[in-house]
This record gives C-alpha cells, structure tokens and sequence, in this order.
C-alpha cells in the first residue's frame, strides 16, 4: 500500500513539475498586462520515453520570441554543437545536432529566454524533459553561485554536476548535467538520475564544459550533493479577482533538494610565467612586463652599455612589472638599449625553468628627435621675433632660461582628517635627502613653532614619501621644504616650498565600536563607501572599532585572512584551496556627526546569498528592472490618456 501512494505521489510530482515549468501565475492585479505565454503542447510530448528524433516542436497560447537564446538555453546533456533554436509565429522549433545517448534523459531549460512577442512578458523557469530510453530522470538540484569576493551573483556561469567524484573529471571531462545562472545567480539542474554528485561552476572560454584555462572562473563544492525528494504541502489560493480570494486548499508539491546550494567562485591567480611586453617610454627609463609575479628580479645584463650601477630599480612588489631607471646619460642617450634578460619562465611541463632573451629597446623619441624639436621651437621663435621687428613692435629683452627645478608634490588642505598623513610625491628617483631641510610646524596663536615628526618613504613606493605627526583637531600646521632638500637622480634639486593645512574639529568625525560574534583572529573589518574600502582593520579580540568617521553610509565586509597578509586571496583548485571567505553585514551603518554607534554581528548568522545588501549589488534582478520597465510603459500610456481626454 505505501508503494502505491509513493508511486501515486511520483506520478503527481512529475505532474506539478511540467505545471511547474508551463503553467502561469495570477496576476497581480494592475492595468497592465504581466500574462506571460502559456504552454499548449509539444512533439514529442513532455517526459516522452524512447524519443529518436532530435527535433523538438513547442506550442504556445500567442506569438512569442526567445531572447538571448545562445546565453540562456542550455541543453543538457552539454551539446558540443550548439543546437538551433528558431521561433515560428507561436511556436519554438529545436533541433539537436550531436546525436542522441541511449537511455539518457534530455533537458532543454530555457530560463526565461521565452517571451511573448508584444510586452516582453518572460515564461520563467521553464524547461522541457524528454528520454532516450524507458525511463526518465526527474530529479533537481538548485542553489546560487556568487563571486567569492565580493557576493555579486554571478549571471550566466555554468553549473554542471559530475558523477565520476575524482578531482581530475573536472579537468578532464565535460559535465554530465548543466545549467546556467540567471540574473540572480539561481540555477537549477534538472533531469538528474539518483547518485552522487560533485558539483561546480565554470566560465566556460572555449564552450568545452571542462576547466582546462586559467583564466576561466570557477567554483566548486567540497561537500556531495546527493539528489532527492520531499512532499510538502502547500497552500493553493484560487482568486475571483485581484483583491478576492475564491478558496484556499493544502495540497502537496514535491519539493527536488538539495535547492539551497552555495558555490563561491574565483579567477585562480595566473600561475604561467612569461614575459609580457617591454617598452621605453622615454629616454631615462624602460620596464619590462610579465604575466605574473616571482620570487626575484630578473638578471639583466648590459650589452652596448655599463652595468655597473647602470640604473636604479623601481619594482611592484612580486616583480612582475618593473622599471628601470637609467643613472648614466651617456647610456640613456643612446637611441636603442641591447640588453640579455635571463627570467623564470614557465615550460611546456608547467616547471620554472630559466629563460635569456635579448631585448632591443627604442626609446619613443630619441635624442635627435628631441633635439631637432628645440631647434624647431629656436628657429620659431626667431621668425616671430624678426617680424615684431618689422612691425616696429616692441620687442621684449632675451631672457636667460629658468633655473630648472625638481618636481615636487605636497599633499595637504585646509580640511585635513585626522588620520591623514602629509604626502610628498616626485616624478624620478631620489638620490639625496636632506633631513634637517624638512620641517614641521604649528601655529600657536600668531607664531609657527617647530613640531616634533618622522619622515619616511611610503611602502612600496620608490618615489613617494610622508610626512607623520601628532595631529590635533582644529590646528594649523605648516610643512616647509627648504631649498635642495632633495635631489633627484638627473642632477635637479628641490626649491623652497611650504604647504598649509588644517585638521577637522572632534565634532566633524563619529566613532563605530564593532562587536563581532564568534570572531576568529584571522578576520579582517572593512567599511565600504559604495564599493570602495574607506576603512579596513584586523579584529582583535572580538572587536573592531573605527574612530573619526566621516559622516556618511557604510556598509561592512569581512574577510577570513587565512594567511595573514592582510589582502583577500583567491582559490586555487590544484590544492583544492578555496577563496578566502567573505561575509557582508546585512545592512547598512548611517554614521552622523558628533555620535558614537555600537553594534553587534555574527558573519554566519545568515547563508552568504542572504547578506550583501540590494543597494550595492551591481548585478541586478531581471524582475525587477522588467517591472521598472512596465511601471514607466504604464505611466506613460497614463500621460498619454490624460493628454487625450
């Protein structure tokens, strides 16, 4: 008896699935039409058994389109030849091209690519099953794929399942099951045997359904997935109209699970070496580009020029973009620099092995050039010089040049936060520092006293330095340069030069004191400002607290820093490494002058897909800007009945 109600029960999900998949929902009420399409029929019919004809034939209620057919229809099992999906007044013709498996279950999910043809009103989450065999498969999984770094669904990425659990089928075979994301990140695969899976996401490059590139974005599950079913009952309301409920009834639907998987996904970090590009934008100075960083600069070494200290190095801090900037004018004048660079380079086996090149850098504009330019400009001005003469015009003495001086840039304003630092920024390497020539002062009522401060050069930054000092709110201060404080590595030095700046008063700034539940040590508190990181800091026992807060709107972000270099990293799938965790506060923190706010958190109370907050989600639902749509189409037919009448 319970096989029979269990069969019963089988039968009556298979029914609510294709109603599930082709049936519409009440209106909303309105004056506008949101009726999407509905389905009338198909050849072969839905679930058929024994299917040999790759054609499939759709029937709909009125005229319809498919939109984005080649982003939102995936066929599964995956189609190495993409099939031909055409439309013909209200129907939808699909023809497979690869040959069909036996005894396999075939699902086409158009997502809501199904639109009728007049207001663009979608038949979402529609799918059409069929079975080469005598059995079909009807079993789903669901869930959301996201970016693991910042919580944006992900619209459009692949999910597939694997039945093969080793780690090397998802380099090495296509998926068994697909499906891609909506505008959500949502997904569902359908028509799926009974088993284990494992399951994954792919930005699929080349349209293989393997991750064999890099540069694809993936995601992956550690856990099974095993597919299964439960009966829920639900409450049914039949509607006379759009403000009258006719009769409420309990009827069961069978629920496919698991339908809350969450795959985070990431761009694994470059690991081929090779050399990128090699330019010399200027005499003085030429860089060199590889795909990604080392753990040491490259060997270079002089072919038509002195190596011995030929050059100072200004590097990024895994050398994978480096500049050279050349010490020697005989050197730098030359019109072409020869060099061997010897660098780790990846091989066909994917080893570091090391590679010598020999560049030929061209400068972009050579020394004659250069030359034959201010000649130009000498002769030029001659010419205007002598027709002035002619006109009797009065001509201005010759002037001696300029003294030419090192460029220098002093940060700083009259409204300075309190946790700004005074930055001094040059435009070529600095060779010489004259520390007593750099000064600090305040002004204490009319008279400007010296102030105790450090000076130093900014991390990782060849040429940029600050200045660093007790700052008190609402006070004046002064940072003077005097004459050839600096000199540059062209011989220049720096003239004499004083910038004023003033702090913000104590009322100007609130204060956020940030509990956080649950916390581990390697959890790192970053306030955002749309989508940009104001404020970041490491917790410490359990708390987080920002002082001198501008006012504004902040919202919160954690990242689990598992290795502790205070940047968020990506996964690796080799190692089975996933991206660093990342969890959004679930609203937001609107800061007010003068106040102190505190507030509590635990980062896992939610699922990750429930956190990051709608306002600053970029990728957007297309409900909702469908609804947009139809909410402007409607006020303007409004406007254009009134104007009418």
């Amino acid at each position: 008896m319970k096989q029979t109600i269990r069969h019963l029960i089988s039968i009556a999900a298979v029914a609510l699935l294709v109603v599930a998949c082709a049936s519409i929902g009440s209106p909303d009420g309105g004056p506008y039409d949101e009726t999407p399409p509905v389905f009338l029929g198909s050849t072969p019919e839905p679930f058929a058994l024994g299917v040999k004809d790759k054609r499939v034939t759709l029937k709909f209620d009125e005229f319809i389109k498919i939109e984005k057919a080649a982003e939102k229809v995936v066929v599964s099992p995956p189609q190495i030849t993409p099939p031909v999906i055409k439309t013909s007044g209200k129907g939808i013709v699909v023809e497979l091209d690869d040959s069909l498996k036996a005894n396999t279950t075939y699902s086409i999910d158009f997502s809501d690519a199904i639109v009728d043809n007049n207001e663009g009103n979608p038949l979402g989450n529609f799918a059409f099953l069929f079975s080469t065999g005598d059995n079909i498969d009807t079993l789903a999984v669901s869930g959301t794929v996201l970016n693991a770094e910042n919580l944006e669904p992900i619209k459009g990425i692949l999910v597939g399942l694997h039945s093969d659990l080793a780690d090397s089928a998802f380099t090495t075979k296509p998926f068994e099951r697909v499906s891609r994301t909506d505008a959500d990140g949502r997904f569902t695969i359908r028509g799926v045997a009974p088993g284990t899976y494992r399951a994954y996401a792919l930005q699929d490059a080349n349209q293989n359904y393997i991750f064999d590139q890099k540069s694809e974005m993936i995601a992956y599950l550690d856990s099974l997935v095993v597919p299964t079913t439960e009966i829920r009952m639900h409450q049914d309301t039949t509607w006379i109209d759009s403000l009258t409920i006719d009769t409420i009834r309990t009827v069961p639907r069978v629920h496919y699970l698991p339908e809350d998987l969450v795959l985070t996904a990431f761009t694994e970090t470059p690991t081929q070496r090779y050399l990128v590009k090699t330019e010399r934008p200027e005499l003085k100075k030429f860089s060199v580009y590889f795909s990604t960083g080392s753990d040491s600069l490259p060997l270079l070494t002089p072919l038509n020029f002195s190596g011995e200290d030929a050059y100072i190095v200004e590097s990024s801090v895994d050398y994978d973009s480096i500049t050279y900037w050349m010490r020697d004018t005989l050197a730098y004048y030359k019109d072409t620099l020869s060099m061997a660079l010897t660098y780790e380079y990846t091989d066909t086996l994917g080893q570091l092995v090391p590679r010598t090149d020999t560049l030929n850098l061209v400068a972009k504009k050579t020394r004659a050039k250069i030359l034959q330019e201010e000649e130009k400009k000498r002769k030029e001005a001659e010419k205007e010089r002598e027709k002035r003469m002619k006109r009797g015009d009065t001509i201005p003495p010759v002037t001696t040049p300029k003294a030419q001086f090192l460029n220098i840039k002093i940060g700083g304003s009259s409204s300075m936060d309190l946790t700004a630092n005074v930055t001094i920024d040059f435009t070529e390497p600095i060779v010489q520092i004259n520390d007593t020539a750099i000064h600090l002062q305040r002004k204490v009522d009319t008279l400007w006293v010296d102030e105790p401060h450090l000076f130093r050069q900014r991390k990782n930054a060849l040429m940029g330095y600050e200045v660093l000092g007790e700052w008190k709110p609402e006070v004046e201060y002064k940072v003077v340069i005097d004459s050839a404080a600096f000199t540059g590595l062209y011989g220049l030095h720096t003239k004499q030069q004083e910038t004023t700046l003033k702090f913000k008063p104590l009322d100007q700034y609130s204060t956020l004191f940030l509990t956080i539940q649950q916390a581990k040590p390697t959890y790192v508190v970053q306030l955002l400002e749309g989508d940009k990181v104001a404020r970041q800091k490491r917790v410490a026992k359990g708390q987080a607290d920002f002082y001198f807060l501008k006012p504004g709107t902040y919202h919160i972000r954690i990242f689990n820093d598992r290795n502790g270099n205070g940047v968020w990293d990506t996964g690796l799938y080799e190692s089975k490494t996933q991206a660093e965790e990342v969890y959004y506060f679930p609203g937001s923190i609107k800061t007010r002058e003068n106040w102190d706010y505190t507030q509590e958190w635990n980062p896992t109370a939610l699922p990750v897909d429930q956190q990051k907050p709608n306002d600053i989600k970029k990728q957007k639902s297309d409900t909702k800007e469908r609804k947009s749509k139809n909410a402007e189409r409607e006020a303007k037919k409004k406007k254009q009945q009134q104007q009418q009448s």
